[in-house]
């Protein structure tokens, strides 16, 4: 039992650890959380909108890219062999919008190869990577390519939410959302910005033909890709300001196979880039450890859990089975006490310190967080949501054992 305490109390430590660098990141920075570059010149811009089966988003999706308040070189769409009618809605696109252009894959190559398949023919100076069932906002591209001013910049990336917010699950996700895009931020000042995701990343294209483009063979394209310009030596940086709202999964099971896919694509990167961990600057001394404690963390809770749960059965068992064997009673007024533990208080004293936090993030980020359904989510969306995450690292651990790395 004594070995259990110190693993629990290294679970608080990590947990703690982690809170205290976000709140200390945060009063240090506070000031300048929203603030962004203003760009010194014009800069190009190449679109690149990748698509499988988005018959209904694409359309809305390039209306946003065309109305963003900012000169556009061109916009790419890649079809990616899909089955439903994407390639004709996007041909009537292309009599609205003469910058639109289409390339149509003779097979499948998925995410990453119809990225790089559109970045050999990408005109502009910045390649902007939009999935097909995400909607930049107006200002979005104005607000992110003042970074570009600084010439070690290869990518910047900005606040996801989601889009579509009336079932549970989806107001859930979007509480997720918003935390991560404000711990995101604050990870920028430490330069530990270890992902640039889908929906809406800009990247100097330079930086992107000098690692080759993106990775394939990797699930998760966009944090391979931020991993790999760390290494390279490129900067990546955060808005807080610019936006892009995206189509969450509105079903347990697309939700559950999004997030498999996430942690496959990120156990991808961990043994890609094993070798850089403790060297090479930010991504071995920080990031890697970082992603690797955050990826595992759950699972060492999820572990510390199902022993209680299974010691205390097995407990219990034996002591039912021997009372009746004795003829003694199974419950005594004796039985019916609360012994409080350091372990215990420590537990609800990680849970409140969390609540309060993802409080001032909704807060800052100006969520309407007193109305009352959504506050009693926060709770939910912590002890309950958040628990679901070691059973699905422990699915994509699975699936790469069978060797099934599949997108769905």
């Amino acid at each position: 039992m004594e070995i259990l305490a110190y693993i629990y109390l290294m679970y608080m430590f990590i947990s703690l650890y982690f809170l205290i660098m976000f709140l200390l990141l945060y009063f240090k920075n506070k000031e300048d959380i929203f603030g962004y570059e203003r760009p010194t010149k014009k800069y190009s811009v190449s679109f690149i909108v990748p698509a499988f089966n988005e018959e209904k988003t694409i359309k809305d999706t390039v209306k946003h890219i065309f109305d963003i308040n900012y000169k556009i070189e061109e916009v790419i769409i890649v079809n990616d062999c899909s089955t439903d009618g994407t390639l004709k809605v996007a041909r009537e696109l292309i009599k609205k919008y003469p910058k639109l252009k289409i390339l149509n894959n003779k097979k499948n190559l998925g995410k990453a190869g119809s990225l790089n398949r559109a970045l050999k023919i990408a005109k502009g100076e910045l390649v902007a990577v939009v999935d097909a069932d995400s909607y930049p906002s107006r200002n979005s591209i104005k607000k992110l390519v003042g970074f570009f001013d600084n010439e070690k910049v290869g990518a910047v990336t900005c606040v996801i939410v989601a889009r579509n917010k009336n079932k549970f699950i989806e107001k859930l996700q979007s509480i997720e959302y918003r935390v991560i895009a404000f711990t995101r931020k604050l990870l920028d000042y430490i330069d530990a910005i270890y992902v640039t995701p889908g929906p809406l990343a800009l990247y100097r294209k330079k930086a992107l033909l000098e690692i080759g483009g993106f990775d394939e063979k990797n699930l998760t394209e966009d944090i391979e890709a931020t991993w790999h310009l760390t290494a390279k030596g490129w900067e990546r940086r955060m808005c807080l300001s610019a936006s892009v709202s995206t189509t969450v999964p509105s079903k347990v099971r697309a939700w559950f196979n999004q997030r498999r896919r996430w942690n496959i694509g990120g156990l991808q990167c961990i043994y890609k880039y094993r070798k850089f961990l403790g060297k090479k600057g930010m991504l071995g001394y920080f990031i890697i450890p970082f992603f690797i404690m955050t990826t595992f963390l759950g699972l060492l809770g999820l572990s510390i859990f199902s022993y209680l749960i299974t010691r205390r059965f097995i407990s219990n068992f034996l002591y039912t089975k021997y009372s009746v064997i004795a003829e003694t009673p199974l419950l005594t007024l004796e039985k019916f006490y609360i012994t409080p533990s350091v372990l215990n208080y420590l537990g609800v004293v990680l849970f409140i310190f969390w609540t309060i936090f993802t409080l001032i993030i909704l807060s800052i980020l100006k969520e309407k967080i007193l109305v009352k359904q959504n506050i009693l989510n926060i709770p939910f969306y912590i002890l309950v949501y958040l628990t679901f995450y070691p059973f699905i690292m422990l699915s994509a651990i699975w699936g790469i054992i069978r060797g099934k790395k599949i997108w769905r």
